[in-house]
């Protein structure tokens, strides 16, 4: 296969597999340092005759074996367009203030982290650093561990920047790769980049399977150039990012406030006996059955959140069954109709999805409440639920809702959900009461 040399610049392409021969003044890299892949910077090695090896950490993107090369070409930045900001909305004070900080920040080549509440309007603050990242002729990476947030930004950034090219990368893109400026992708294409990035912003960067990863956190920092800007994104801060902010070692930008001035929906709680024993029978919990004939007759759009991907079918029967005029599906990481289902509910075509925490972010769904069956399940952490509940007001026209937590006992870590949210809200309600001033 011949390459180009521009499908080179800032990648890791392996030779000879995937290219034939060099391309002319490549750097040629070794594939392994000792027993470390260089791709991914692990050491899970699988053997080959002849005392050979290859990479099994990684393999999902093609075997790296050590009897290959990485071919590279250093990122140039022969960027000569001039890009426009074709978004007409307006940033809030505190967005603009935030946006502003970012800015900043991409001039000092400093990372920063922005800890905005769910709502906050985090892609639109964005544009002004996007805006002047392009201009500057700086190459960008936009990150996220969720293929569901990426598919989400995609739109909204084509929209915001219509004149400017832009590459989607992701497990399940059929288009091949090419060479721009602005790139949007999973966390894990990161590991086919080498020192690309001059600005790369991660969104989402508490979320699985980037949190505690040390894989993707390797790929973060080989796909950043050496001078460059990190900006990170998120609702719900890991205890490590935490850390870093206390100590002084990474600054931090904090917006309390959604961008259409309301206060995050607090969870409720509902009692529930073995709700999976009645379900067998089969029924729902009595309070939940009510909730759900309240949504026929009203038509109000929801989520259903359940633990396991078990609970989906045996539930989704169930409403079916008792409300069969009532449209709906179940949806789950691995459902190979996951995004069309998404979308069905995006058109209104559906009122309604049962759904595993693979929705607990990355979606916004406007005018829609959310019940949490099963909430006092291990699987649903303090960050979890209030990601979860942060699914609900996510509109001018319908800026509250009802979010249902429905337990057998109430846990440590819904309890906890419930403090971060008041104690947000307490803090948004001084920002709102500052600015009525």
């Amino acid at each position: 296969m011949i390459i180009q040399p521009e499908s080179l610049y800032g990648r890791l392409v392996t030779w000879p597999k995937v290219v034939a021969q060099p391309v002319k003044n490549c750097e040629i890299l070794p594939t392994f340092k000792g027993n470390t892949c260089q791709r991914c910077g692990c050491r899970n090695l699988e053997r080959l005759p002849r005392q050979q090896f290859y990479c099994r950490q990684c393999l999902a993107l093609g075997r790296v074996s050590s009897l290959d090369h990485f071919l590279t070409l250093p990122e140039p930045n022969h960027f000569n367009q001039k890009h426009m900001l074709t978004w007409t909305g307006t940033l809030t004070p505190q967005q603009n203030e935030v946006s502003q900080v970012l800015v900043q920040k991409l001039k000092q080549q400093q990372n920063h982290l922005v800890w905005a509440v769910t709502g906050a309007g985090k892609t639109e603050m964005l544009f002004p650093l996007l805006h002047t990242a392009l201009n500057a002729h700086l190459r960008i990476g936009i990150v996220s561990p969720r293929v569901d947030v990426i598919v989400e930004l995609a739109p909204r950034l084509e929209q915001a920047f219509s004149k400017s090219d832009m590459v989607v990368l992701h497990g399940q893109q059929p288009l091949p790769y090419r060479y721009t400026q602005l790139v949007l992708a999973t966390t894990h294409q990161l590991l086919r980049f080498y020192r690309a990035f001059d600005l790369l912003i991660i969104d989402e960067v508490d979320s699985f399977p980037f949190a505690g990863d040390r894989m993707l956190a390797y790929a973060v920092e080989q796909a950043s150039k050496i001078d460059r800007t990190q900006i990170y994104l998120t609702a719900t801060p890991t205890p490590q990012l935490q850390r870093q902010v206390k100590r002084k070692k990474l600054s931090v930008s904090y917006l309390p406030l959604r961008f259409h001035q309301h206060l995050l929906p607090q969870i409720t709680v509902r009692y529930v006996g073995d709700w999976r024993k009645k379900k067998r029978q089969p029924t729902v919990p009595p309070t939940l059955h009510q909730q759900l004939s309240r949504y026929y007759q009203s038509g109000q759009r929801f989520l259903l959140f359940v633990p396991k991907i078990k609970d989906l079918a045996p539930l989704l029967d169930i409403i079916r069954q008792h409300w069969p005029d009532m449209l709906g599906e179940s949806v789950y990481a691995g459902d190979p109709k996951r995004q069309e289902k998404v979308q069905m509910m995006r058109d209104k075509r559906i009122q309604y999805l049962i759904t595993t925490t693979i929705l607990e972010r990355g979606v916004t769904l406007p005018g829609i409440d959310v019940l949490i069956l099963g909430a006092d399940d291990p699987i649903f952490s303090e960050n979890a639920l209030v990601q979860i509940a942060g699914r609900v007001g996510r509109s001018h026209e319908r800026p509250s809702g009802l979010v249902c937590a429905y337990v057998t006992y109430k846990t440590q870590a819904l309890r906890l959900a419930q403090r971060q949210i008041k104690k947000m809200n307490q803090l948004g309600n001084v920002l709102r009461q500052n600015n009525d001033e």
